[in-house]
């Protein structure tokens, strides 16, 4: 196993897998050794989350019992929203949180002809189309994102994803006369935006937005800022493994603990890191893919050249916005490691992890930038 920009040793104390949803293990962080168990983990949730909450470290903290939500959101994905508190009223703090959620996933479900993101698909080319202010906000925010990658990250790229079978079935690859004509209706650039009415217009028609890359921390940040806005403030929101954690830890600790899943391995985990206010996202080769004339290819598309990435296998990015995290993890996850570093210090207090092939080696390549990784145990 090859490691670079900051290394550091492995020092495994127990075992980290999970069968049928349960599992038990630990890691050290620092000097401290952090138990996990998935002892009542839905399978479902092992299945679509990245990031997992396996536990905290020993200290003080705030609150005085756990009120813990799970619904399933944005096509089955798993939202676990958790509190440390004594007081009933909080339950409604819990559901305006969700309901944020669930407002994000009705405004941009690209699979419902009903929501805004689609009738601005349907209509663009057609007419300039005046947006919402949520749906308003979640672009400028992926256009910025678009501008930092150098067009790593792009919310046009939904056309590829059409087109490699992502989300219409296909069996076989697609020719290169096929992808040429549809690179012709991605990249960001092609889309005007009228700040002043908040609209949209397509200049190139078959362009459509796709906000996957983006929409889950968005929707996390969302919800834990509803419940820091109702006077709460420790607990955790998690969405699929897009992860936030409040400014305080739980009762008797000093901070959350949070596991990384394993790229290789499934339902198990490689690591684990310990934080407070701050929010987490995996981008990773394993999570979707579609097996094209006996190649397998991940569903994380590089909009610059059409094809699916090849080389990465995980991309982990910490910062204090979710929705930041969302959108970076998979920006570098496309950008590469030179990317990740600039980014690193663009925006204050980010930390970032990829896991890539080396080559014809059999261990993959870790490249850690933060210090937060100088806490952290990852192994392969």
């Amino acid at each position: 196993m090859k490691e670079s920009i900051s290394k550091l040793s492995v020092n495994p104390i127990g075992s980290a897998g999970l069968a049928d949803g349960e599992g038990t293990g630990s890691f050290e962080i620092g000097s401290k050794a952090i138990k996990w168990r998935f002892a009542h983990c839905s399978p479902l949730l092992c299945l679509f989350a990245a990031v997992f909450f396996i536990g905290c470290g020993d200290g003080g903290g705030a609150g005085t019992e756990v009120l813990t939500r799970r619904y399933s959101v944005m096509g089955g994905s798993i939202l676990d929203i958790r509190i440390y508190s004594g007081l009933d009223s909080d339950s409604q703090a819990v559901e305006m949180a969700y309901g944020k959620v669930s407002e994000v996933d009705s405004v941009c479900n690209i699979f419902d002809p009903g929501s805004e993101l689609s009738r601005l698909n349907a209509t663009a080319f057609e007419e300039d189309f005046e947006c919402g202010d949520l749906l308003w906000d979640i672009l400028m925010k992926a256009r910025f994102f678009h501008s930092m990658s150098g067009g790593a990250f792009d919310i046009s790229v939904a056309p590829l994803m059409d087109l490699w079978g992502f989300h219409r079935k296909r069996q076989t690859m697609p020719s290169d006369e096929d992808l040429r004509k549809i690179m012709q209706s991605v990249g960001l650039y092609k889309v005007v935006f009228d700040e002043d009415r908040r609209a949209v217009r397509f200049t190139v028609e078959g362009m459509k937005l796709d906000l996957g890359g983006i929409a889950k921390g968005y929707a996390v940040q969302l919800a834990a800022d509803t419940l820091s806005s109702q006077g709460i403030r420790s607990g955790l929101v998690n969405l699929a493994g897009n992860v936030r954690c409040l400014d305080l830890p739980p009762p008797g600790k000093d901070a959350y603990a949070v596991g990384i899943r394993h790229p290789k391995v499934k339902d198990a985990l490689c690591g684990a890191m310990e934080f407070n206010a701050l929010s987490v996202a995996t981008s990773g080769n394993y999570e979707k893919y579609v097996t094209l004339d006996g190649r397998r290819f991940t569903h994380i598309v590089n909009p610059l050249t059409g094809f699916p990435v090849e080389d990465m296998l995980s991309v982990t990015v910490v910062t204090p916005d979710a929705g930041d995290a969302d959108a970076l993890s998979t920006a570098v996850f496309v950008a590469g490691p030179e990317f990740a570093g600039q980014a690193a210090q663009i925006m204050p207090d980010t930390h970032i992890l990829i896991i890539r092939s080396a080559g014809d080696q059999d261990s993959p390549e870790i490249i850690k930038i933060g210090n937060l990784w100088n806490f952290a145990k990852i192994k392969l």
